[in-house]
């Protein structure tokens, strides 16, 4: 297809061109033509967006003959130039995923979407499927991952690696279990992919904590010449580690080199954490003084920080503040590392360093809403409730997106602190400027009057908090809280509102066995009760019976 903008994409190059080098007012005529460019690519879709790569490197190359402030605003659109080019590239490619992405059930199958991607003629590359596999992963969302993996290699429309059978055999652990990881395992002939299978398959028993399948299974890697990378030896490290066995950690590290295998950045932390686990400060010391030796080995803030975070635990402040400094010059701008050190900080006492690192994260990048629930966490911990409440203000003022565990967190502050009508207040003044909560923020409300003896109050922010379930069908009310409401209500009587509230709690998904462990404890309660109570509760069994 001819791309019929690729010809005014051009001209204006060109037009824009000789303007500039005319000079004088004609840099008022340039910026009129820059606008009607990009309001062209905005509004078209611009299949010649490349034209936007060739606009940045155009005008770089002569906007030197600018004046300063001509210069100024050719960077902007230089930069406005770059990231339409660049935004329009990462839509079409993750456009599979977002037509997944919003099947969040894990009962939901994607089959149907992926078959309709390809009758509708639309092509995907095979890395761009992977790519969807990992996302997926990363997403906690393995059911579907599966489906695109098996979906994938049953099509024959893409390339099926040894990476690809390795990653299918893990999902195929984490779904089905581990009888079927080992059935897929034994079900593959090819000498070229049961390599990799074999590490796939021991990370499967290292999850399930299988400490003597896991090691016959080394074993057998071992003597077929697989173990020669780190993974498998730090698997085992995490089997030892998961399960207790901390003690044997070192000796798998001196194994692995004795082996001729180099231990990488995560067999040195698991070797500290192993030490640390056991408070032998002088032992993990010596293991970090060894992997600063390497010169293979790149230091990077988790190893620092999980150093300061054992000195933390011991009580060891000064020699925890050393590794404090050390990890934050490894930080740079890593936004995990950041909040890292901002609650290490936190867990010493010092506001002064936590002020010091959040303004310095400001500078080095913009704040989402893990930055700011992480920072509101630690000014809740070290009880400066002003500052947070300031906090929640700054984050409402700038956030694209309103995110209810931002404020959740402060809401739990007041309630485990007693300020329980102060967190109402709040909730209910985010709500008169027309938001929704989700029912876990009126569930925070509920458990926190229970806590002041206010089952009155509790009661109808339960019932809020039914009453807006659909914001969050995975929730899952406390039980504890759940029992003290149904049984407040049997003791006093109020049997229609008890019987009301069962029936509305069916609406919750996810109530099942939830419900029926408070309703047992409450019936063991009330089992010498009077027979009117015991008749209110007979009345009620029905309305649990169809929840479960």
């Amino acid at each position: 297809m001819k791309d019929v903008y690729r010809d005014d994409t051009i001209t204006t190059l060109e037009t824009i061109y000789s303007i500039s080098n005319a000079g004088g007012g004609a840099q008022n005529c340039r910026n009129s033509i820059f606008f009607s460019f990009f309001l062209k690519l905005e509004v078209s879709g611009a299949p010649a967006l490349a034209a936007a790569l060739a606009m940045f490197k155009i005008l770089r190359s002569f906007s030197s003959g600018f004046t300063r402030t001509a210069r100024t605003e050719t960077d902007a659109f230089c930069f406005v130039a770059l990231r339409l080019y660049s935004a329009r590239r990462t839509c079409n490619r993750r456009n599979l995923f977002a037509r997944i992405s919003p099947l969040g059930s894990p009962e939901l199958s994607v089959v149907p979407i992926l078959d309709q991607w390809i009758q509708e003629g639309r092509m995907i590359k095979d890395f761009e499927m992977r790519r969807i596999v990992r996302d997926l992963r990363n997403c906690r969302r393995y059911g579907q991952a599966l489906q695109v993996s098996e979906w994938m290699r049953s099509k024959g429309l893409f390339s099926f690696t040894t990476r690809d059978f390795a990653v299918q055999l893990d999902l195929i652990g984490r779904v089905r279990g581990i009888d079927s990881a080992e059935k897929y395992f034994s079900s593959v002939s090819n000498q070229e992919e049961i390599g990799k299978l074999y590490g796939a398959l021991l990370n499967c028993y290292v999850r399930e904590g299988l400490v003597d399948k896991a090691l016959s299974h080394m074993q057998k890697m071992k003597e077929m010449g697989f173990a020669s990378s780190p993974l498998c030896y730090n698997d085992i490290m995490c089997l030892y580690l998961n399960t207790g066995q901390v003690d044997k950690v070192p000796n798998v590290l001196s194994e692995m080199k004795d082996n001729g295998v180099l231990p990488d950045n995560y067999s040195y932390r698991i070797c500290i954490s192993s030490y640390g686990a056991r408070s032998d400060l002088i032992g993990m010391l010596k293991v970090l003084k060894e992997m600063e030796s390497q010169t293979h080995i790149s230091m990077d803030w988790t190893t620092y920080s999980m150093v300061a975070n054992f000195f933390i635990k011991a009580g060891m402040h000064e020699q925890a503040m050393s590794y404090l400094r050390k990890c934050e010059d490894k930080v740079n701008q890593d936004a995990l590392g950041f909040n890292h050190l901002i609650s290490l900080y936190t867990s010493l006492g010092r506001k002064d360093e936590v002020m010091r690192l959040w303004a310095l994260q400001k500078k080095c990048k913009k704040q989402v809403n893990r930055d700011y629930i992480t920072m509101l966490g630690c000014l809740v911990k070290l009880e400066f409730l002003e500052e947070a409440e300031k906090l929640v203000e700054e984050w409402e003022s700038s956030c694209e997106c309103y995110d209810f565990r931002v404020p959740n967190v402060l809401l739990i502050g007041y309630s485990q602190r007693g300020l329980i009508e102060r967190a109402e207040k709040m909730l209910q003044n985010i709500i008169s400027d027309g938001r929704i909560p989700p029912p876990n923020s009126w569930g925070i409300i509920a458990a926190g009057y229970l806590e002041k003896q206010n089952p009155e109050r509790a009661f109808k922010c339960m019932k809020e908090a039914v009453a807006v379930q659909e914001q969050n069908k995975g929730w899952r009310p406390k039980p504890s809280v759940l029992s003290s409401i149904l049984r407040w209500l049997s003791e006093n009587g109020r049997y229609e509102e008890l019987k009301e509230f069962l029936s509305s709690l069916k609406a919750v998904p996810s109530m099942d066995g939830k419900l029926s462990n408070a309703f047992d404890e409450l019936l063991e309660t009330l089992k010498n009760n009077d027979e009117t109570t015991a008749d209110a509760l007979k009345k009620s069994q029905p309305c649990l019976a169809q929840v479960d």
